[in-house]
């Protein structure tokens, strides 16, 4: 069918729509990975978002049950060039349109993606509205205006988990696939505060030697630390962190009293525990070839990462120093407290999809709760 893409500036972009039909709308951002789209799919962080990859051609390698990184699709709405329909890998089991029409994400192809990721990237993300139902151009637009900006959004509260729950899945493996580890044999207790939990990252912690108890994002600290774990886990998530006030509370009443580790939107979350201030970024980082710096041993590594907001490291005053840093932009990348075993980092050391050069962070988690036993 006939699908169009409005911008709320007015720029209209005209395709075909591939999996479910309908309307979506939400911000429009663009991923510039060259492969793991089933894994962007699924990652929670893109609630109410739109995601456009950059690389040509996406559906080649189909769907299958392994790479999901959570219990379902969150992102609004998918928009690629290319979309194949023929797919071709030993693991798949459906096309990328069947996902996604089971799944209800209407996806929009054929269009001049470069141009579109031109565009975010000159003018920033903005909130859009893709459309199979309603092909009126300025009812469109003026739909896409209407969108809430992401900015000031609770969304982790809405993709986090309903309970706690163990976890003991290790590592993928080519010839036994994912593992259940024996929990006798974990050292480290750790609970992980899902704020749209990745599952690589449970399963990281596993291979690291956690045993992982994953709580709602609401949970109180007192239970917490009444699990006498020896470290807590901060995760990632989609929108804004400033407006999880409640949450900010509960992360100062650990600090200083276990070791804490945190990720992507749990990193934001930390440095507002802190004192510190978030900014939105322009047009965010998303992909898995963004290069940043460890500050503690100057070595360069390329990163997975997926957010739309930034520490500010001067808010943080002395509460922390620069752990890492963005290549590209020079956006605080991770920071590390002064003197507590705190630390956290903007990027994904999980990788799912990118590379495993930030993988060493699981160990230098597990080493911080060593010597802190």
């Amino acid at each position: 069918m006939k699908a169009l893409l409005a911008l709320a500036d007015g720029r209209i972009f005209e395709g075909k729509s591939f999996g479910a039909g309908g309307e979506a709308r939400g911000e429009v951002v663009f991923n510039t990975a060259m492969t793991g789209y089933q894994e962007v799919l699924t990652d929670p962080s893109y609630k109410g978002q739109m995601v456009t990859m950059t690389y040509t051609q996406i559906g080649n390698t189909g769907i299958n049950a392994e790479d999901i990184e959570s219990r379902g699709l969150f992102l609004s709405g998918f928009i690629v060039r290319e979309y194949q329909e023929c797919y071709s890998n030993w693991r798949a089991c459906m096309s990328l349109d069947s996902y996604l029409k089971e799944n209800g994400v209407i996806g929009i192809q054929g269009i001049d993606t470069r141009a579109l990721t031109r565009h975010l990237r000159d003018k920033g993300a903005q909130n859009g509205i893709i459309s199979t139902i309603d092909l009126d151009r300025e009812s469109l637009v003026a739909k896409a205006r209407a969108i809430p900006s992401m900015a000031g959004l609770d969304l982790a509260t809405g993709v986090s988990c309903d309970k706690p729950y163990h976890w003991t899945e290790g590592l993928w493996d080519l010839k036994d696939g994912y593992p259940q580890v024996d929990p006798v044999t974990l050292k480290y207790k750790v609970v992980a505060y899902d704020f749209g939990i990745k599952y690589n990252i449970l399963r990281c912690l596993v291979d690291a030697g956690c045993d992982v108890t994953v709580v709602p994002a609401s949970f109180p600290a007192e239970e917490a630390l009444a699990m006498n774990p020896d470290g807590v886990f901060l995760s990632n998530g989609p929108g804004d962190p400033e407006p999880l006030v409640a949450v900010q509370e509960e992360i100062r009443k650990m600090i200083g009293r276990k070791p804490i580790f945190g990720i992507c939107l749990g990193h934001q979350l930390l440095g507002l525990a802190l004192g510190g201030k978030t900014m939105k970024l322009p047009f965010g980082n998303h992909g898995s070839n963004l290069p940043v710096m460890d500050m503690a041993t100057r070595k360069v590594e390329i990163t997975s990462q997926n957010h739309g907001f930034a520490v500010d490291l001067d808010s943080l005053g002395d509460a922390a120093c620069l752990g890492h840093e963005n290549l590209n932009d020079q956006t605080v990348e991770g920071i590390s407290h002064c003197t507590l075993p705190i630390f956290s980092v903007q990027h994904h050391p999980e990788a799912s999809p990118g590379p495993h050069d930030s993988h060493y962070l699981f160990g230098r988690f597990v080493e911080m709760m060593e010597r802190n036993r």
